[in-house]
């Protein structure tokens, strides 16, 4: 049991800025074993998001308040997954062979193409978001299975890349930036259990959203084969860029099906 919590505190230490005991480290070790937590996080990330998001809107308009949930996001992970899905716009918006989009990756510079990008996934986000909930009439329990699934959904899409491909660096940089790179069943199964209870709540509400899993997966397939094609594998900003991708495409699907299925 102890070591299982050592195991969750680095997870929890490499993917937020929140407090973790003194003696978590980067250990390789517990953090190739914490990928079985990545979707858990999501539930961590989006119950803090959304505590922000009821707490705001209780004195402030819904939309003002899915700002503000989005910010408070944004301080919970600081930034991560953000960082690694502007890196991803630059890297192969400017980049034309495997060396020079790792390069311009590896770079902690934002360029034109990577502010543009998250100027547009963050307008993506807060419309999709402000409809959604609107959707579900404010039902606040709803709202709050929303965040979370949404969180740890996209996180599952992202993580489960490393079950399926190889890392593309395999130099000294990758040492820069440690990330999850052997797995075994427990992590496996403790990705795809933590990813997907959220979303099998929501659907006991209405069934057609397990319909969501569908595109979220389709554009996970798609990520990850445009990866493979251009730098043979991922790296950790690869897996940012899904997991901020795949929350839009969540939002984008559960509107369509609840409006239109």
């Amino acid at each position: 049991m102890k070591k299982e919590l050592h195991i969750f505190f680095t997870c929890l230490m490499f993917y937020t800025r929140i407090p973790c005991p003194k003696n978590i480290d980067h250990n390789p070790d517990y953090l190739n074993k914490a990928t079985r937590y990545f979707p858990f996080i999501g539930w961590i990330v989006g119950t803090i998001s959304f505590l922000a998001f009821y707490l705001f809107s209780l004195f402030l308009s819904i939309e003002t308040a899915v700002i503000l949930a989005l910010i408070t996001s944004v301080l919970t992970t600081g930034a991560f997954h953000e960082d690694g899905f502007a890196d991803v716009c630059d890297g192969f918006g400017g980049g034309w062979t495997k060396e020079k989009i790792l390069m311009i990756m590896k770079d902690s510079a934002i360029g034109a193409y990577g502010a543009i990008g998250l100027v547009l996934l963050f307008l993506a986000k807060f419309k999709l978001l402000s409809e959604s909930i609107s959707l579900f009439n404010n039902n606040i329990f709803l709202v709050f299975l929303l965040f979370i699934s949404a969180h740890s959904l996209s996180r599952l899409a992202a993580i489960s890349i490393i079950f399926t491909h190889e890392y593309s660096r395999d130099d000294a940089s990758s040492k820069s930036k440690p990330i999850a790179k052997n797995y075994g069943w427990r992590e496996i199964f403790g990705s795809f259990f933590f990813g997907l209870i959220p979303i099998f709540g929501l659907s006991y509400f209405n069934y057609k959203i397990l319909f969501v899993l569908v595109p979220v997966f389709i554009m996970r397939y798609f990520l990850a084969r445009y990866f493979q094609k251009w730098i043979d594998g991922y790296t950790g900003d690869c897996l940012g860029a899904t997991q901020q991708v795949c929350e839009v495409i969540y939002y984008l699907s559960i509107l369509f099906i609840w409006k239109f299925i």
